[in-house]
């Protein structure tokens, strides 16, 4: 089933996860994409404002933006999403992280100029293990509306 805008009331959406972060995954991302010490070297790690190795915030992101997709954007009548409205990184992703993914549905509107197609305000809440929030993002989600996708051919 193709999720639509009317799948996405206003409340708790859904939960995703555990995904598990490894030491590797973070020490890859890092040298290709964010090569800073506390993201690459254990010892200068510990000399940070971290206190150890930590992923990048960006790994994070993509981490969370995976895990979106893989649990109900991929399958969803989604046309993208004109950016993120709001990133914080509250706390470091460490190795071994078991990371879960809380999604909040803030707002949702029909389109005043695209009567076929509604925005959604997401909240997504990174945690791990713990319970512990490492990441708040919020950002909007254009998807088509249901009586738009039933009247596509095919």
């Amino acid at each position: 089933m193709t999720l639509t805008f009317e799948d996405f009331p206003i409340g708790h959406f859904g939960s995703f996860g555990p995904r598990r972060v490894s030491r590797e995954e973070i020490t890859a991302f890092a040298a290709e994409f964010d090569p800073q010490p506390m993201h690459l070297d254990e010892a200068a790690a510990a000399r940070s404002m971290l206190g150890g190795l930590s992923a990048s915030g960006w790994h994070l992101c993509s981490i969370m933006m995976r895990m979106m997709v893989d649990g109900f954007a991929g399958r969803s009548a989604s046309l993208g999403s004109p950016g993120v409205n709001e990133v914080r990184w509250l706390a470091p992703l460490r190795p071994g992280d078991d990371v879960t993914l809380d999604i909040e549905v803030v707002e949702a509107r029909v389109s005043r100029s695209r009567p076929t197609t509604g925005l959604v305000m997401l909240k997504a809440v990174a945690r791990n293990a713990a319970g512990q929030a490492l990441c708040e993002m919020v950002s909007p989600m254009i998807m088509m509306r249901r009586a738009a996708v039933a009247a596509e051919p095919g």
